[in-house]
């Protein structure tokens, strides 16, 4: 009998694992790629004004995502689409993807992205087998002016931080129900917040169309500040990486004050910049000195 039982409960495990991996809702995350693009200062230009995809992630009814597939420690669904296979297989929506889907970083081309994403969350969803669906049911959940983020968040981006309870509220009331504020901190010794993402939760079908409420409202980055310092940023949106550069330090040209009536100059308005090849040329003649010095000590003692 307890053979049986145990060959009973290999079997159900097994048929699980058939049915794909057993999670509750999908989360729809969109990124604001000023926000995204601040901390990098790397971001390919023109950057997007709207909100684009970053991924619809199974997720189980905790809040925690669904690991990626492997075929040892997560099968989640026998088969599915390998990820070298996906950018051919979403060839008829590649225009969609490419302008609400694409990959910011410089550098980084948006099919490697489109098959991460695919490794890490499409071949654990209800898709395994069609990728095609998958992307092209993000896209419509992700197009949707009714989930738009710059409407629904109830408030114009603006450099003066706004309370996260506040925009959760405003959500609440646009769309019924309470989504997940992803936040980053990308200002170095300071703590101030910055909105990253906004997550919309959807109950698991295929497609997925009806809202749920997100068991977490924010994540651990917007929870890292006391409850009273939760204002996070909406930066306004800019398509060049020209507000977040910083001029290197020996780039910096230190200019001089107005020039003296007198006719001979005086020794402050000399520039910083015409200061440098003074000070290398003095160094330079301490270590020709230095190195003579030397030569002729080491002649005499070998003599």
């Amino acid at each position: 009998m307890q053979i049986l039982a145990f060959s009973a409960a290999v079997v159900a495990c097994l048929v699980v694992s058939a049915e794909g991996s057993e999670f509750s809702f999908y989360k729809l995350s969109l990124i604001w790629p000023t926000s995204a693009c601040i901390p990098t200062k790397n971001c390919k230009t023109p950057i997007p004004n709207f909100f684009t995809i970053h991924g619809l992630w199974p997720t189980l009814k905790d809040g925690s995502e669904v690991p990626p597939y492997d075929p040892t420690d997560n099968n989640c669904n026998p088969n599915p689409v390998a990820p070298a296979d996906v950018v051919v297989k979403v060839a008829t929506i590649r225009g969609r993807l490419q302008t609400k889907w694409p990959n910011l970083r410089v550098g980084k081309s948006d099919d490697i992205f489109w098959e991460t994403e695919w490794s890490h969350h499409g071949m654990c969803s209800d898709y395994p087998q069609d990728p095609l669906a998958y992307f092209t049911s993000t896209l419509n959940l992700a197009e949707n002016s009714k989930y738009d983020p710059l409407d629904v968040l109830g408030v114009s981006p603006s450099n003066t931080p706004y309370p996260i309870d506040t925009l959760l509220e405003n959500v609440k009331k646009k769309v019924g129900f309470y989504p997940q504020i992803s936040c980053s901190m990308p200002v170095g010794g300071t703590k101030q917040l910055y909105l990253r993402e906004i997550r919309f939760c959807f109950k698991r079908a295929t497609p997925p169309s009806a809202l749920q409420n997100c068991p977490d409202d924010m994540d651990d980055m917007c929870r890292s500040v006391p409850p009273l310092d939760r204002k996070i940023m909406f930066p306004p949106a800019t398509t060049t990486n020209s507000l977040f550069s910083v001029t290197p330090p020996f780039d910096r040209i230190f200019t001089s004050p107005p020039a003296s009536t007198n006719a001979t100059t005086s020794w402050p308005s000399v520039t910083c910049r015409l200061l440098v090849p003074v000070q290398w040329g003095i160094i330079g003649f301490l270590v020709l000195y230095i190195l003579k010095r030397r030569y002729y000590r080491v002649h005499e003692h070998v003599e």
